[in-house]
């Protein structure tokens, strides 16, 4: 994979990197179908990016991405100042063994529209799992640090509840909780209130609110524009596998310059 001119985020510095998602001329295709056509992107750390499109933009495709879900095709995509999957050989990109790829997504948290939890184990085995089998840390530290993340999501009640037990959205928050054991430097949300009856999607916006608050980066693809507007810092229309537009969320949902966000947004507001 050809390299392009080396990003100082790259670096091996002491001081953290100016960006915590760098995307540098992206590009993934599925066969020959062509689904990321060139994105540039950078999230600072603890910014709130709402990414917002039609179904097929490649908004999923490109969260995916960041954790190396999916392999790029071409460009450069860093976290926290190291490039995803990828390790640099010269002038040229080598994959990763899958081994450091695992250990790479240890630092990033992903939740999915599907919640995903194990329906064998309770709530509070859900979120310990993760830290226990993958760092190695121990099961008392560990149930201690997993009862206060189901607090944190409003879930104290249902520590030992299945997920066959619970709403949607208590399991979608059980998966953010989940998510949030493994201490990630970043999160990303994809359609996380998408498979929600309505009435359920504002206790898991409310969850993702606090995280904010707290100082969490994220990047959340979403079609909740209320909570783009009330949330986010940044806001990025994508479209046909480009970035349309991007810039403050109110300017962007009052005011949209390009005519296909125009459109897209008449029909979501």
């Amino acid at each position: 994979m050809a390299l392009s001119k080396p990003s100082p985020e790259a670096g091996a510095g002491a001081e953290p990197p100016e960006f915590m998602v760098r995307a540098e001329n992206v590009h993934k295709s599925f066969g020959r179908l062509e689904v990321l056509k060139g994105i540039d992107l950078e999230v600072r750390p603890g910014e709130v990016m709402v990414v917002v499109g039609p179904s097929g933009s490649g908004k999923s495709t490109f969260l995916r991405c960041i954790n190396h879900l999916e392999k790029i095709n071409g460009g450069r995509l860093w976290v926290n100042g190291h490039l995803v999957g990828y390790r640099q050989k010269g002038d040229r990109l080598h994959e990763m063994r899958d081994r450091e790829v695992a250990a790479q997504r240890r630092d990033i948290g992903m939740v999915f529209q599907r919640f995903n939890l194990f329906p064998h184990m309770t709530a509070l085995g859900n979120v310990m799992e993760a830290p226990v089998q993958v760092k190695g840390l121990p099961r008392a530290q560990v149930r201690k640090q997993a009862v206060q993340l189901l607090e944190r999501v409003g879930l104290a009640d249902k520590t030992d509840s299945y997920p066959s037990q619970l709403s949607g959205g208590q399991q979608q928050r059980v998966a953010i909780a989940r998510a949030l054991a493994m201490e990630p430097a970043l999160m990303l949300f994809d359609e996380p209130t998408s498979a929600l009856d309505p009435e359920l999607v504002g206790e898991v916006l409310e969850v993702m609110k606090q995280l904010a608050v707290d100082g969490m980066t994220m990047i959340v693809v979403t079609h909740e524009i209320g909570f783009a507007r009330e949330v986010g810092d940044s806001l990025v229309f994508m479209d046909g596998g480009v970035v349309v537009e991007k810039g403050r969320p109110r300017d962007i949902i009052d005011n949209p310059q390009h005519p296909r966000t125009q459109d897209f947004l008449s029909k979501v507001l």
